[in-house]
């Protein structure tokens, strides 16, 4: 582990809505010292308060110590994983005394060095927690067995989960299935490589409406609709498709609602984006994008401070049904600053049937996030780097505005967040002065 700190060009970088593939870099290596420091407040934190699976936490932790000895890339496979992130987070407030998650227990950490030792092949014997049937291995898949008890044997360069059950082997190819194994499936096309995550219990429990198993003509219509927003993002928006493919690891499906799409992504999964099944190619793009914004602010946000501490008030945002926190609008205004300048480009390179979408999304999005940031610079509770962030965005937004729009898109624009204001006024009662 080392300290970090973004160097101010990168900072004002990312603040003007960029960043680039260095920026996205810099941010993983410092959620990977994240993860570790957690990982190993949980072994003594457990130790401390007695839990009762302190020793396989720090029996999971040697383990990973001596394996990342022989093969450093197959512990950081693992531990860069955005579950183990989350497992982590929820294991610490439960220990701490929070609420917590089921799953959520030092032990684990013996599943996440059982991962560790397949990936690299290396001899192991490591005893699990209690399993409750399944024994998820973070970025491998999961073995399901018949009783609550558990061991990974790693040997010759074969693993295999054993339980008064039987034996259950993980194949050595990622994402082959075999009898008693489901693999974490792959989406790729050209450069992009993602992991589907649709078994881990912590692939992204800040979110609601998480997927279950994906069937095989679930999953081959969201790894079509993938690789078509995809190819878009990469012909189009090839500084964009750097970012991603340097961030993103992993897509978490999500319950397609009755109308509409959802996507979301959460602070403690950095790497992972949730989304529902996308309708079209331009949808799945404008996801990525959004996602990839909030990917950024959040790993930023471990690094400084952009927001004083929140009292209570509270802000609209011309794109949510409710009022937001400060912290929430600015993570709002910075998703959208990064869909504006997709939809920026997209109305010169859309298909013809698309270019009336794409001018109507960017004259909504640019009205919208200049007023979002009038609201964030004149609240008073930014810090002194908050204020140099928004200060970016706002030059960014401010060069898009003699852009010409054709009058139909700002007809539309100007309606629709007239609409948007009037519904929310409705259920929340007069904007926040």
């Amino acid at each position: 582990m080392r300290a970090h700190e973004l160097p101010p060009d990168v900072f004002d970088s990312l603040a003007a809505g960029r960043g680039g593939p260095g920026a996205i870099r810099a941010l993983a290596a410092a959620q990977h010292s994240k993860h570790l420091l957690m990982l190993l407040g949980v072994v003594t934190e457990a130790e401390v308060a007695g839990a009762a699976q302190a020793r396989l936490a720090r029996h999971g932790y040697e383990v990973l110590t001596a394996v990342q000895r022989a093969d450093r890339l197959a512990v950081d496979a693992v531990l860069r994983y955005p579950a183990v992130g989350a497992w982590a987070v929820r294991t610490l407030r439960g220990l701490r005394g929070g609420s917590p998650m089921p799953g959520a227990e030092p032990a684990r950490l013996c599943a996440m060095a059982a991962a560790a030792a397949a990936r690299a092949g290396m001899a192991a014997e490591v005893e699990l927690g209690p399993a409750h049937g399944t024994v998820v291995l973070p970025s491998l898949g999961a073995a399901i067995i018949s009783t609550s008890a558990a061991t990974v044997f790693v040997s010759g360069g074969t693993a295999e989960v054993r339980s008064p059950g039987g034996r259950i082997k993980i194949p050595r190819e990622p994402g082959r299935q075999a009898r008693g194994w489901l693999p974490l499936r792959r989406i790729r096309e050209g450069t992009l490589d993602v992991i589907v995550d649709d078994l881990d219990p912590f692939r992204m429990p800040a979110v609601s409406g998480l997927a279950s198993r994906l069937n095989a003509r679930e999953m081959i219509a969201l790894e079509a609709s993938v690789q078509q927003g995809w190819r878009l993002i990469t012909a189009h928006h090839p500084s964009m498709a750097e970012e991603f493919h340097a961030a993103v690891t992993v897509i978490v499906p999500l319950i397609t609602p009755p109308r509409g799409r959802v996507s979301s992504s959460s602070r403690e999964t950095f790497g992972a984006i949730a989304l529902s099944q996308p309708p079209d190619p331009y949808t799945c793009a404008d996801t990525f994008v959004h996602e990839i914004q909030h990917l950024k602010l959040s790993a930023l946000l471990d690094l400084c401070t952009l927001t004083k501490p929140d009292d209570g008030r509270t802000y609209y945002a011309p794109w949510r049904p409710d009022p937001r926190p400060l912290s929430g609008l600015l993570q709002g205004t910075y998703a959208y600053l990064g869909v504006c300048a997709f939809w920026r480009r997209e109305r010169e390179l859309a298909a013809a049937t698309a270019r009336a979408r794409a001018d109507a999304e960017y004259a909504l999005w640019r009205q919208g996030i200049t007023g979002a940031i009038n609201t964030l610079s004149s609240s008073g509770k930014l810090t002194a780097a908050g204020v140099n962030f928004v200060k970016g965005m706002e030059r960014t937004v401010s060069s898009w505005q003699d852009d010409p729009v054709p009058r139909a898109a700002r007809d539309f624009a100007r309606d629709e967040a007239q609409r948007h204001m009037v519904r929310w006024e409705q259920v929340n009662g007069p904007l926040p002065q």
